[in-house]
Formats: C-alpha cells, structure tokens, sequence
C-alpha cells in the first residue's frame, strides 16, 4: 500500500514484486538485461510516439515486452505515460495516480504531479482513485523495465476504469491538450485473449495485430464490442492510438506476439502477449505524393467542389444550431446528376463520422445534403456533432462512379479503386483512400472489406461472395 514517506508525499509501493518478477533488485535487473540482449534492435523510420506492451508476470511475457523496450534504449524520454486497465477495482472513467512516487525493487520513480494534475483537470471523467493503484499490476510491471533502458524519468501513472470509446476519446483529448507538442511517451499495458486452446487465441489475436498495423482504433473499438477479439487492455491500447494519432504518429508495427504456449508447452489455455510501437514517419513528402493520386477525376470543377462542400458544411451547422436549412440555388447540371456520394467527418485527424450512398438514386447536391446530416448525427458509431466542435470538423466528400461487379480480384486498382462486397445478409465497403491511408496491397484491402462486412477474412474468395469495384472524386476544404 502506499504509504507516506517523509515531508515528501506518497509512495505507491510494489504489489506484485516477488510474484509477477523478482523482488531482489540484483535479479530483476539481470532478468530485464537478459530479455533485452535477446533482441535485436529493430529501425524505426520515424519518431517513437507510443509503445504497447504485455503486462503477465515476466516468465510469460517479459520476452514479448522487452522487444518494444529494446527501441527506448538512448531514446532520451524523460517524461513516461503508462496507461492500464483495472483487474481489481471499479469506477467509472480514469484514475491518474498524482501523488510523490511508484517505487518498484529498483528504487522509487519520481511521479511528474504537475501533469498528471493538468490531466486530471481537462475532464470531470478523470480523476484519482487510491483504490485503483494500490494493487493493480497491469501498470507497475511496466515500471522496471523503464527503470532500466531509461535510467532517470518521471512517470505519469493512468488506470482505466471503464474502457469504451467514449472514455478512450475523452481521455486522449486531455492527454493531447496537456502534453502538447511535447516529448512525451505514451505506453498501453494490455494482454490479448485469455484461456483458449492455442489456435483459438491465435486467430482471436491475429484480429488486434490487424487493427493495431493498420493504425484503426475505431475497428478495434467495433471488434472488441462485437466479441471478435480480446483484450483485456483494450482501452489503453484504443486510447494509446488516439493520443498518438493527434501527436503526428501515422505508422504502427507490431514487434512481437507469442502467447502462453509458446513458453510453458501447454497449448489448452493460453494468453497472448503482444508488443508493438506506434510512430511517425519521416516521408512525409511521399505519403502527400500518395494521397494525391487517390481516386479519379469526374469532371468537378473547383467552384462546383466548392459548393459541394457549402452545402455539407452549412447542413451541419444548420442543424446542430437548430437553425432552418436555408435554400440552395443549383445550376450546374453536374451537381443535378444523380450520384452516388460518401460525406466524411474529422476532428484533429480522427474519423467524427462517415455515412454515403452508393448507387445513385438522388441528385448529387441532395445525396451530399442528406450523408453531411447523416454523418454528423446518425452515424451509430459517434455521439451527434455538438455546435462546439463545427469549427473542429473536417469535411471530405466522396462522389461515387456506379458500381461494378467483377470475377477477377486483379482487376482492382489499389489508389483508384473503393470496393464492395455482399454475400448473404452481409455486405461491406471501403472507400479507395483508405487503402491508399493504411498502406494495403490488394489482398489486405479485400480482407479488410470482409472485415467491415462482418465477413470471415477471405469470405471474398467465396463463389457466393459479390465484389464490386468503384471509383471516386476525393475532394476536401484543405486538399481539392
């Protein structure tokens, strides 16, 4: 339990020392300095934001975690964010331990109380609950291994209560809002499923390596609520994701996974570690380059584009300010043409909503009219646009050649083509920026479109499975 140490203030001290890992210092150094000479330094093109790392005792996962540690050795951190999920308490939102010190066998690192105080105020969701520190494990087995690769930080120790979107959100702003621009290193402590048979646990976990190499917290946050995947950490790691998307990060590499089995033989009941580091990229100017050449050009002009973008962005706003939608005089027959039309919404770099219709049944200006309304305040994934955050939005518009059935999957273009796929009651569609933003080659793109679906990963290989590909003209305030 924590304690008082002097005139100092508080000291959490260890609760798993001796059980998760050594309690002698000799030995826990020694054991940590034996996982990391395992390794091989891996090259991250870019700038380290975050790491996800294991949290079981060290015999299980000590290994897996020192790969992501093995990258913080003469990274020059000085300030260190842990966030945990709570096994043993329960309350609502985040606990952020804001008092002296965590000591571990290794000595007492000093807790940065000015940070995590700014945190704690950016939200009435965050706050300090003693219970929540006292005996958790998930955050302290992150401690020594900080303590060793990084000699001298200050910590800033968070515990997630409750892990939906909606906390994971709320948390990631006030962390972004407090560290700003500032060197700051953000750690997720999470475990993958728990107690399957080892090709059960394997395939559970292959869905989190997905969503974390292609950067999407929104689909891991979608997959861990619809029980196709386990975490037990999911919240810090959906959390961890949104803080270092805000921050620059736009590239994820899983390091390691292993599970249980791998190490003890016993393949019945199994629990998956994995480690993993988020970061941003130095080729800025070839990712720009990329997105450029997404999509096609449909023969939009810039002030019909523009128009376009009127009408969306003044349909938000009408609405969340309870305001009636003023008139919109149309001439272009373009903008008249019945199309098909996707309206997506950002906020500081994150998905705020996307809704379209894919066949064209409704003049263009109409359909983006009515997904700019639906995106913003019927997209079942978010909250409705509040007027406080309209000056926040980014609007990117879609406008959607028709659908196309194809029998050869090499016909897909990948920077040109959306695809859609339907078997059964099941059906699912990607739009061609977002594999050109993730990185996909053309199978990956058909797997995650399965994946949208609510399909197995290569049900698009099934003769009973439709696939379609279209084209868009991409457009946006900033990027036209």
């Amino acid at each position: 339990m924590a304690k008082t140490d002097g005139e100092r203030g508080y000291i959490r001290e260890p609760a798993v020392a001796g059980a998760f890992y050594p309690s002698d210092p000799v030995l826990l150094k020694g054991q940590i300095k034996d996982f990391l000479s395992n390794v091989k330094k891996e090259r991250i093109d870019g700038r380290i934001v975050a790491l996800i790392s294991p949290h079981a005792g060290y015999m299980y996962s000590g290994q897996v975690a020192a790969f992501g540690y093995k990258l913080l050795e003469g990274s020059g951190f000085s300030r260190v964010i842990v966030i945990a999920p709570s096994h043993r308490a329960y309350f609502k939102g985040a606990s952020v331990y804001n008092k002296k010190g965590y000591r571990t066998p290794l000595g007492v690192v000093p807790v940065d109380e000015d940070l995590s105080n700014e945190i704690i105020a950016k939200d009435s969701m965050i706050g300090y609950h003693p219970q929540a520190h006292i005996s958790e494990h998930s955050l302290e087995v992150q401690v020594p291994f900080l303590q060793v690769v990084l000699k001298e930080f200050r910590l800033i120790p968070i515990v997630m209560g409750s892990q939906d979107f909606n906390t994971c959100n709320l948390l990631s702003e006030a962390v972004v809002k407090t560290i700003k621009d500032e060197k700051v290193l953000i750690i997720a402590s999470t475990d993958l499923s728990h107690f399957h048979h080892y090709d059960k646990a394997v395939d559970l976990d292959k869905i989190v390596l997905k969503h974390i190499e292609t950067f999407d917290p929104e689909g891991f946050s979608q997959a861990l609520d619809k029980g196709r995947c386990e975490a037990c950490g999911g919240g810090p790691v959906i959390t961890a994701m949104l803080i270092a998307r805000k921050l620059g990060a736009n590239k994820a590499r899983v390091l390691k996974y292993a599970n249980s089995g791998d190490v003890t033989g016993d393949k019945s009941r199994v629990v998956g570690y994995a480690s993993a580091v988020l970061y941003k990229n130095q080729d800025e100017k070839k990712d720009v380059k990329e997105k450029k050449r997404v999509g096609v050009d449909l023969g939009l002009n810039e002030e019909e584009k523009s128009i376009l973008l009127d009408i969306a962005g003044t349909t938000i706003e009408s609405k969340a300010r309870d305001r009636k939608l003023p008139e919109f005089d149309i001439s272009s027959d373009i903008l008249k043409e019945n199309r098909g039309a996707f309206v997506s919404l950002h906020k500081h770099g994150r998905l705020r909503g996307c809704i379209g219709n894919i066949r064209g049944s409704r003049p263009l200006h109409i359909t983006i009219q009515e997904m700019a309304s639906a995106a913003a305040f019927n997209d079942p994934r978010f909250g409705p646009v509040t007027k406080d955050e309209i000056n926040d939005l980014d609007i990117e518009i879609s406008v959607l050649t028709p659908l196309v059935k194809i029998d050869d999957v090499k016909e897909i273009e990948v920077g040109k083509h959306g695809i859609y796929i339907e078997k059964g009651y099941h059906s699912g569609l990607l739009l061609p920026q977002v594999a050109t933003e993730y990185g996909w080659d053309r199978t990956t793109f058909l797997e995650q479109t399965c994946n949208k679906a609510g399909l197995t990963k290569n049900a698009w290989k099934d003769k009973d499975a439709g696939i379609y590909i279209f084209s868009a003209d991409i457009f946006s305030k900033d990027k036209p």
